[in-house]
C-alpha cells in the first residue's frame, strides 16, 4: 500500500499542475468544454485516489471543489473573474493539503475553512437538489396533517434535471449497465448521480432505479446502501468509454456491464458493385466500411473485401498516447553516474592510445573515434531522461504571484513563455527559490501601484514575464515586468550609507544596477510580509552561481526591468578546453569562452599600477592572470608567451583570461569539490582527466569578479590562497 500510495501521490503532482494549467487558461478566456473538462477530471482524480487511502480533509475539501466545477461544467454558473480567482486559490489550498496529506504537518484549518465557505456560497445559490420533491398529501389528510411536522407525504423522484440531456444521439453500441453503489462510495464523497450523469453523456440512456432490496423503515440503516441502477445505454463510444465512468468507484460498487447482440441485417448481399471501386476511386468523404461489414463481405468475396479495405488502411493512424514508464529516481542518477564513469574510462583510454603513439588512420584509432561518438549519444540519452520542461516551476509562480498581488495591494499578470524549454531536474528544482524571491521583488519593488501606473500613462495591470530558451548549449530564463526600473539615485544613495562603496565612486549605470545583489543590501523602507528583511537578490545571486549559472541585470527607468539567469542545461557533463597555467591543468567551461588569440606587445597597455587590458577589434579588454588570481604565482605572466581566452562574463562583459597554453576541447565529468572538500575561490568544480590527474574546472565569473576588486584586498586574497 505504501508503494501505491507513493504512486498516487505522484500522479497527484501531474493533475495538479494540468489542474492549473487549465484554470490559467480560463483566466485568459480560453474557455472551451475540453479545458473545462479536464479541470474536472484533474479534481475529480485527486477526490478519488484520496478517498481510497481515507485523506478524509483532502476529499471533503476537493469533493466541494469539484462540485464547483461540475456547475461550470453545465453551463450552471459562469467563469467570471471572480469565480476563476477563488478557483485558482482553491488550486493552491488543494495543493497545499495533498502535500501535508503526503508530508505530514497541521494545515491552516481556518485557511480550508473559509475556503471551504466561499465555495459553498458558490454551490448553494444555483445547485440542484439531488431530487425535486413534491409534497403530495394522501387522500383524506388535508385537514388533519396538513400543519403536523411529523405528517408523513410520499416523495416524487426525478433525475432529469441532474442528470442533464443526452450529448450523442447516434449510438451504434447497446449496453445494459447494472450498479449498486456500497455505503464506501457514499462515505468517500462520491455520487451514484454523477455516475448517471457521466453514462448519459455518452449517448441515449434509459435509466431505472432498483428498489428491490430496500428494507423497512425500522430496519434501514442511515448510512448504509440501497438502491441500485439499471442503465440501457446507446451509444456510439466502445466499452472502456463506458468503464472509464465507473474508473474511480470500481472497488466501492458492483458493477454488470454487458454490450447487447448486433443485429443482422436482413438483406441479400451481392458483392459485384463493390468489385468496381478500387481505393483511388473511393470518394475522399466517404466513411470507413465498419469492421462487421469487411468480415462479412471477406465470407463471399475476400478480393474485393481487401480492395475495399484498403483506403482506410492507408489512410494515417490517430496519434496514440504516448507511454511512460515511472522510474526511481535513483537509479536514473545511479545510471548517469555510470555514464560518467565511461567518459572518464572512454578519455583515459584516449590518452593511453596516444601515447603509445598509434597511427590517426590505425584500427584501434577509428574503434576508438566510433566508441568516443558513441559514448556521446549515450550521455546525451541518458540526460534526456533526467530533462523536464520548465513548465511545474513557471506554474507554480503563478500562486506566487497572486499571493504577493494580493499582500500589495496591485493588479498583476503573469505571462509565460517557452515552457516546454527541458534542463535538468536538478536544476529545476534548485530554481524554486531564486525565482521565487526574484518574482516577489519585480512585483514589490518593480511594479507601481495602480493609482502610480493610470498617472503615468500605463495600464493599471502591471505585467510580469517569464521566459525560457535554449542558446549556445545553455537555458536562458529572464524574469522581467514593466514597471517603474531601478531608481539608481536611490541605489547609489543606499549603497553609500551602507558603506558598499565611497561616496565620490564613479560608477556605471550597470554597475551601480549590480549593487542590489551586495549582501543585505535592500531598498524597502520597511519590513513587511514581502521584503525589508535584508535576505534578497544576494541569495538569488548566491543560488545560480552555485548551480554554475551567470545572473544580469538590465533596466530602463520608467520602463522596467529585467533579470537574464544563463544556466547549464545539466549538472553532470560539460564541454571544456583544457589549459595549462603555472603548471596546473585547469579546465575553462566552452559555454564562456568567445574566442582565443595570441597576444601581441603592441595589443597589450597597462592601466594603473598593476591593472592590463589587451586591444582587440577597437576595444580594450581587462586582461586577467589566472594564474596570479589563483595564488599559483605572484609576478604577472608574460602575454606575448601566453595564450588569452576571451570569456562573457554574467553581465555580458568581456574579459581576457591569461594562461600558459591550450591542450585541447574534452568533454568532462563535473565532479562537486565543495561537497568533497570546501569551497575554494575560482573554482565552480573538479574532473578527472584521461590520464587520471584531477583537474579544477574554473568559476570564470568568480576570477573577473575577484580581479574589479580593491588591489590591496586582491594582494591579501593571494596570500591566503597560497597559505592554504
Amino acid at each position: 500500500m505504501a508503494a501505491i500510495k507513493q504512486t498516487f501521490f505522484q500522479e497527484c503532482e501531474e493533475q495538479l499542475a494540468e489542474l492549473e494549467t487549465g484554470l490559467l487558461a480560463i483566466e485568459s478566456q480560453q474557455v472551451d468544454d475540453d479545458t473545462i473538462n479536464a479541470v474536472f477530471r484533474a479534481v475529480h482524480s485527486i477526490k478519488g485516489g484520496a478517498g481510497a487511502f481515507g485523506l478524509d480533509e483532502l476529499v471533503r475539501f476537493a469533493h466541494t471543489f469539484e462540485t464547483v466545477l461540475d456547475l461550470l461544467r453545465g453551463s450552471q454558473i459562469e467563469a467570471a473573474p471572480p469565480l476563476v480567482k477563488l478557483m485558482l486559490r482553491s488550486s493552491d489550498t488543494l495543493a497545499d493539503l495533498v502535500r501535508y496529506s503526503r508530508d505530514g504537518g497541521e494545515m491552516d484549518q481556518a485557511r480550508v475553512g473559509q475556503l471551504h465557505d466561499e465555495l459553498m456560497q458558490v454551490v448553494n445559490p444555483v445547485a440542484t437538489p439531488a431530487c425535486a420533491q413534491s409534497a403530495e398529501p394522501h387522500a383524506g389528510d388535508d385537514e388533519a396533517g396538513g400543519d403536523d411536522p411529523e405528517a408523513f407525504f410520499p416523495v416524487t423522484v426525478t433525475f432529469d434535471d441532474l442528470i442533464g440531456e443526452n450529448s450523442d444521439d447516434d449510438g451504434q453500441i447497446v449496453f445494459n449497465v447494472w450498479f449498486k453503489p456500497k455505503p464506501e462510495l457514499y462515505a468517500k464523497a462520491n455520487d451514484a448521480a454523477k455516475l448517471l450523469r457521466e453514462l448519459r453523456a455518452l449517448g441515449e440512456a434509459d435509466i431505472a432505479c432498483d428498489r428491490s432490496d430496500v428494507p423497512l423503515l425500522s430496519e434501514l440503516d442511515p448510512e448504509g446502501a440501497y438502491l441500485a441502477w439499471n442503465v440501457r445505454l446507446v451509444t456510439s463510444a466502445g466499452e472502456s468509454a463506458v468503464r472509464d465512468v465507473f474508473e474511480f468507484v470500481e472497488f466501492d460498487c458492483e458493477i454488470r456491464i454487458e454490450a447487447e447482440p448486433s443485429v443482422e441485417p436482413d438483406f441479400e448481399f451481392t458483392p459485384e458493385p463493390v468489385a468496381e471501386i478500387g481505393p483511388a476511386e473511393a470518394p475522399a468523404d466517404s466513411p470507413a466500411i465498419p469492421q462487421a461489414v469487411l468480415e462479412r463481405l471477406a465470407e463471399f468475396a475476400p478480393e474485393q473485401a481487401a480492395k475495399a479495405a484498403a483506403p482506410s488502411a492507408g489512410a494515417s493512424p490517430a496519434q496514440q498516447a504516448q507511454t511512460t514508464i515511472r522510474v526511481d529516481l535513483d537509479r536514473v542518477d545511479r545510471l548517469i553516474d555510470l555514464v560518467g564513469e565511461l567518459v572518464i574510462n572512454q578519455s583515459m583510454l584516449a590518452q593511453r592510445v596516444t601515447e603509445a603513439g598509434i597511427a590517426r588512420l590505425s584500427d584501434v584509432a577509428v574503434g576508438l573515434d566510433d566508441l568516443e561518438q558513441l559514448t556521446r549519444e549515450i550521455q546525451d540519452s541518458v540526460m534526456a531522461i533526467r530533462a523536464q520542461p520548465v513548465r511545474p516551476i513557471f506554474q507554480r509562480m503563478s500562486r506566487v504571484v497572486r499571493e504577493v498581488a494580493d499582500m500589495t495591494g496591485k493588479s498583476v499578470r503573469l505571462i509565460t513563455e517557452g515552457e516546454n524549454c527541458e534542463v535538468d531536474k536538478t536544476v529545476i528544482e534548485r530554481l524554486t527559490d531564486p525565482l521565487t524571491h526574484m518574482i516577489r521583488n519585480a512585483i514589490d519593488h518593480g511594479l507601481e501601484s495602480p493609482e502610480e501606473r493610470v498617472q503615468a500613462g500605463k495600464p493599471e495591470q502591471g505585467v510580469v514575464r517569464m521566459t525560457a530558451a535554449h542558446r549556445s548549449g545553455r537555458v536562458i530564463i529572464e524574469v522581467s515586468d514593466d514597471g517603474s526600473g531601478i531608481n539608481r539615485e536611490r541605489v547609489r544613495s543606499i549603497a553609500v550609507d551602507k558603506g558598499l562603496i565611497d561616496a565620490d565612486a564613479q560608477l556605471a549605470d550597470n554597475e551601480i544596477d549590480d549593487l542590489i545583489f551586495a549582501p543585505g543590501f535592500s531598498t524597502a523602507s520597511a519590513v513587511s510580509d514581502v521584503s525589508g528583511r535584508g535576505v534578497g537578490m544576494d541569495v538569488v545571486k548566491r543560488s545560480i552561481q552555485a548551480l554554475g549559472g551567470r545572473i544580469a541585470i538590465s533596466s530602463r527607468p520608467g520602463k522596467g526591468t529585467a533579470f537574464t539567469l544563463s544556466l547549464p542545461l545539466t549538472l553532470a557533463v560539460l564541454d571544456g578546453m583544457v589549459v595549462t597555467v603555472a603548471g596546473q591543468t585547469l579546465v575553462v567551461p566552452l559555454t564562456a569562452i568567445v574566442e582565443t588569440l595570441q597576444p601581441k606587445n603592441s595589443d597589450v597597455h597597462g592601466l594603473g599600477e598593476t591593472a592590463r587590458v589587451i586591444s582587440t577589434r577597437g576595444a580594450f579588454i581587462p586582461l586577467i592572470d589566472v594564474g596570479r588570481e589563483l595564488g599559483y604565482r605572484d609576478c604577472e605572466a608574460d602575454p606575448v608567451g601566453s595564450v588569452a581566452i576571451m570569456v562573457e562574463s554574467e553581465n555580458r562583459a568581456q574579459s581576457a583570461l591569461l594562461v600558459d597554453g591550450i591542450i585541447g576541447q574534452q568533454q568532462v565529468v563535473i565532479k562537486s569539490l565543495e561537497t568533497n572538500y570546501g569551497h575554494v575561490f575560482g573554482v565552480a568544480a573538479a574532473t578527472i582527466l584521461g590520464d587520471g590527474r584531477v583537474a579544477v574546472i574554473l568559476d570564470v565569473d568568480a576570477i573577473v569578479a575577484g580581479s574589479r576588486s580593491d588591489p590591496a584586498r586582491s594582494e591579501g586574497a593571494n596570500r591566503k590562497r597560497n597559505a592554504a
